[in-house]
């Protein structure tokens, strides 16, 4: 028997420390929260995506009685993105949440399902997606979600 060891290295910045592309991209973000549709868990998430063009997309989390059909920020975001403008990659992809009261104190991930989208979007323009997790307290820096997901699955686990 032996271990594997995997490291992800995060970056952690006060937001007067980013650039001022990426203090936009996060304020896009943040701004997006207002358009979320959360009726049952007053948790509003927003995220924007800076595209290889220049393009900044946003989408919202959007919840449903049902709970399995609601989608997260991170999905709307990114499924517009590719819809609208399948020939531009994600560059970065910035997220922010909130509750009624005010904007989380730490960065949030995304969740499992989002995770393994972000995945299939590095694969499908075969480069990485810089990550920006939004937190009052800090912002998270991740250079892929690779990063986040360390044990992937994606299209090369089917291959022979």
């Amino acid at each position: 028997m032996k271990d594997l060891t995997i490291t992800a290295i995060i970056k952690v910045y006060q937001y007067d420390e980013l650039n001022e592309g990426d203090r936009s991209l996060i304020k896009t973000a943040m701004e997006a929260t207002a358009r979320s549709y959360s009726p049952y868990s007053h948790f509003s998430v927003g995220a924007a995506a800076l595209l290889g063009n220049g393009t900044v997309v946003t989408g919202t989390n959007q919840e449903n009685a049902a709970y399995p059909s609601g989608l997260c920020a991170e999905r709307t975001t990114l499924f517009y993105a590719n819809s609208q403008y399948p020939d531009q990659s994600v560059v970065t992809l910035a997220i922010a949440a909130r509750t009624e009261k005010d904007f989380i104190d730490h960065p949030i991930p995304p969740c499992g399902a989002c995770r393994q989208v972000i995945l299939e979007t590095e694969k499908r323009y075969k480069q990485p997606i810089r990550i920006l997790l939004y937190g009052k307290e800090c912002i998270y820096e991740v250079k892929s979600i690779g990063d986040l997901l360390p044990l992937s699955f994606d299209a090369s686990a089917m291959e022979d």
